[in-house]
């Protein structure tokens, strides 16, 4: 998928993807205190640039696995799950919204970027 060009719709319509996301090197070198915040942050800017959306909701569930061992010890990687949605209601701020979930998985060996049903 290629970048979205001015004055064009959104290429993408409702779709739903596995990613994997490497949560060691979003927050390397980073104060102890500010790790989790900044993983979460990282994971809406990364769901930003993939689905072509401004408004990222993330669910409870993947908020917690990545608060799950403290503010400081984050898990290195993290399966998550973007599904862009159509919105129901019209707030000015387009017509998609995309819902990041936690996927558990046992192991990330030779996990690539899975497109899924809906």
């Amino acid at each position: 998928m290629g970048k979205k060009e001015k004055g064009k719709p959104n290429p993408l319509g409702e779709v739903s993807r596995d990613y994997t996301i490497n949560l060691h090197k979003a927050v390397h070198k980073e104060t102890f205190k500010r790790k989790a915040p900044r993983a979460v942050s990282h994971i809406v800017r990364f769901a930003q640039r993939n689905m072509l959306t401004e408004d990222v909701r993330v669910d409870p569930q993947l908020n917690e696995a990545v608060w799950a061992r403290g503010i400081r010890n984050l898990p290195r990687r993290i399966r998550v799950r973007l599904q862009r949605k159509k919105k129901e209601e019209d707030d000015g701020k387009g017509k998609y919204y995309t819902l990041a979930q936690y996927v558990p998985v046992d192991s990330f060996a030779n996990l690539k970027t899975e497109i899924t049903k809906a």
